[in-house]
């Protein structure tokens, strides 16, 4: 039996949550790691998902089933085009791929996991500062949930509180890969696209493959995924 610490990470196949899953590692953590199938538009972040907990060799890790198709309101989750050659540095306005309180369904979730793993500590990658201008990514809205966490369920009230940890928070994208790839993140394995190919070869173009090319040019380390031809280089 493990005498470590049991965490819950948040990981959703992307660069953020495998590098919050390598710190976690580093911190001495038991390893119980939690993806979704929301109804996203393609199955590759799933698959990667399921290759950083292998190459982690994460305790248990756990795939929920959930579907907010029904609800719509994303490009994510809908038939809406996903934004490509955006202007990062002049996007206000919240983005279509927003998934209408997806880190708040998430982080319930992982809540729930945590009281049967008996965790303390909850993990996810939320970024505040090279993001696509998501509310629930800022650090009120952790706070918020926390406070909420502790009020809501058994373990939170009985001892010690639940901790929401956000490792990543005040990182810039290259801050983030920086620090990766200083604990040995092997990036090839992660996607961060929103918009791939059938065989998985990401865009290059959307919000996400901006940021996280970047990022990799900020933090002067190459990107080992495949992009298609001429991606947008933010």
């Amino acid at each position: 039996m493990s005498h470590k610490r049991p965490a819950v990470i948040l990981l959703s196949g992307g660069l953020d949550s495998s590098t919050v899953l390598a710190i976690a590692q580093r911190d001495g953590y038991e390893l119980n790691a939690l993806s979704f199938n929301y109804g996203q538009r393609h199955n590759h972040e799933i698959e990667a998902a399921r290759r950083i907990a292998i190459h982690y060799g994460v305790v248990r890790h756990e795939i929920a089933t959930i579907d907010l198709r029904v609800f719509g309101g994303s490009a994510l989750t809908s038939d809406i085009a996903v934004p490509k050659g955006r202007d990062l540095k002049d996007a206000s306005a919240v983005p279509v791929t927003y998934v209408p309180a997806r880190n708040t369904i998430f982080l319930s979730y992982a809540l729930a996991f945590a009281e049967v793993a008996n965790s303390h500590d909850i993990f996810i990658g939320v970024n505040a500062l090279d993001y696509s201008g998501y509310p629930d990514c800022r650090p009120e809205y952790i706070l918020a949930f926390e406070r909420m966490a502790n009020l809501a369920t058994r373990l939170g009230t009985e001892g010690e509180p639940i901790n929401i940890r956000t490792p990543l928070i005040n990182l810039s994208k290259a801050e983030i890969i920086a620090l990766g790839t200083s604990l040995g993140v092997d990036y090839s394995i992660t996607t961060s696209c929103y918009d791939p190919s059938a065989t998985g070869q990401a865009c290059g173009e959307c919000d996400a493959c901006q940021l996280r090319l970047a990022g990799f040019s900020g933090a002067g380390v190459a990107d080992p995924i495949t992009y298609a031809p001429n991606p947008v280089r933010a």
